[in-house]
């Protein structure tokens, strides 16, 4: 058990209150806050060791770039790879379109086909969108079950010799669907496809490990996982990072320039193009020991605790519909190594009451839960809803804060008279 009373305790914003309630936070998915040490270390590199890196000979520029690298360091450490494999990136989002502008535009050609799911996130879906309409690449969906996990169609997963990319979440945003990723992409090498993973849900929750994974891209996001924004990561195997062209050419990408030649950095240098976000790096590298210290094992099973509680006690309320996986046993196959079915977000709707009401409701008790559409356009398209509520959960969160929760709910329950 984690003692979240000490966890709590590191973290500012839980202290305050919310419309003069106690803040119940719920919304890690989101975004999650921000531990003091991780605010203390971005402003001790902005106040003593600010100055750009990799480019001048002074102390302060030298002590910058030991921090950022040491920031590239942890994180390699933190999923498994090696520093070199790691790129920075703003984002998800970014890191997405990185592979999709210069990897997919490089090796793809028309008539190819990329596989995704309705499980997807905008970001892993409107990246090979644009790349459909600009370059005839067809895009082939993988449905769910009822239960909101893929259909692997007797385990081929609509794999076929013109498929050349499968891009699939690692954990769904909207309803915690962990994906058995391993399966996938061990069936995607023997035939040559190349895969790339959405982890922006998993890395902040479950001990990942790329290697193992066998994954050739992965992707995530700082701000989910206790750390700045503006600051993500793309993993890339060796092979492939190093045989890509430039994405943002400019300052930092180079070795030299001529009039008439250019000279390359190796990866991930060329693929970081211009200052970049120095702060968040070093920012997320503090967060990245934040978890380390709390143990990926023990924050996963804290968080699988809180899931099975609320899962419990949402389906004892007979006007809540659950979407997804209604409890933490991964009943399409065994459950990957490490870890279960599900992981710690849930979506739901009460019957007869828009998620925008029961939001609003919720806050003004205090209480911050996520309300709409989630970025999973086709995911709500095949469930049938506009919109959900959805709560996910972090190593600071409690079960007296779900009991707060339920409490509430029950009272919206009476007061819309449902």
């Amino acid at each position: 058990m984690l003692n979240t009373t000490q966890i709590r305790s590191q973290f500012p914003i839980l202290s305050q209150p919310i419309n003069n309630q106690p803040l119940v936070y719920f919304d890690n998915a989101g975004m999650s806050q921000m531990p003091q040490r991780v605010m203390k270390r971005v402003l001790e590199w902005e106040g003593r060791e600010r100055g750009n890196i990799h480019s001048g000979l002074h102390s302060l520029s030298q002590k910058s770039t030991e921090a950022y690298e040491l920031g590239r360091q942890k994180v390699a450490q933190f999923i498994g790879a090696d520093e070199d494999e790691i790129v920075f990136v703003k984002n998800t989002t970014e890191a997405i379109n990185l592979v999709a502008y210069v990897w997919a535009r490089k090796n793809l050609k028309r008539g190819d086909v990329i596989v995704i799911s309705e499980l997807e996130h905008h970001s892993n879906i409107l990246p090979w969108r644009i790349l459909a309409d600009d370059c005839g690449i067809e895009i082939r969906w993988l449905e769910i079950g009822d239960g909101g996990r893929l259909k692997s169609e007797n385990g081929k997963w609509k794999m076929d010799d013109r498929v050349k990319l499968i891009a699939f979440t690692h954990v769904s945003n909207a309803l915690g669907t962990i994906n058995p990723i391993k399966e996938i992409t061990k069936i995607a090498r023997e035939k040559g496809i190349v895969t790339l993973i959405d982890g922006a849900q998993a890395v902040p929750h479950l001990a990942v490990d790329v290697k193992e994974l066998g994954c050739d891209f992965y992707a995530f996001s700082g701000y989910k996982m206790y750390g700045p924004t503006g600051i993500g990561v793309l993993y890339g195997q060796r092979d492939i990072l190093h045989n890509l062209p430039p994405f943002l050419a400019g300052g930092g990408t180079i070795l030299s320039v001529k009039k008439n030649e250019v000279k390359w950095r190796e990866a991930p240098e060329k693929l970081e193009g211009g200052t970049p976000n120095i702060a968040g790096a070093v920012g997320l590298g503090e967060a990245i020991s934040f978890l380390s210290e709390i143990g990926m094992d023990n924050v996963s099973a804290h968080e699988q605790e809180l899931t099975t509680y609320a899962l419990e006690k949402l389906k004892s309320i007979p006007a809540i519909t659950i979407y997804g996986p209604k409890d933490m046993e991964n009943r399409a196959g065994p459950p990957e190594a490490g870890a279960l079915g599900r992981a710690s977000v849930i979506s739901f709707n009460i019957k007869n009451i828009h998620a925008h009401d029961v939001a609003t409701i919720l806050d003004e008790q205090g209480i911050a839960i996520r309300a709409g559409h989630h970025c999973a356009g086709p995911l709500m398209e095949r469930l049938g809803v506009p919109a959900t509520c959805r709560i996910s959960f972090g190593v600071y969160n409690t079960v007296e804060e779900i009991d707060v929760l339920i409490k509430t709910l029950q009272e919206v329950i009476t007061k819309f008279k449902v």
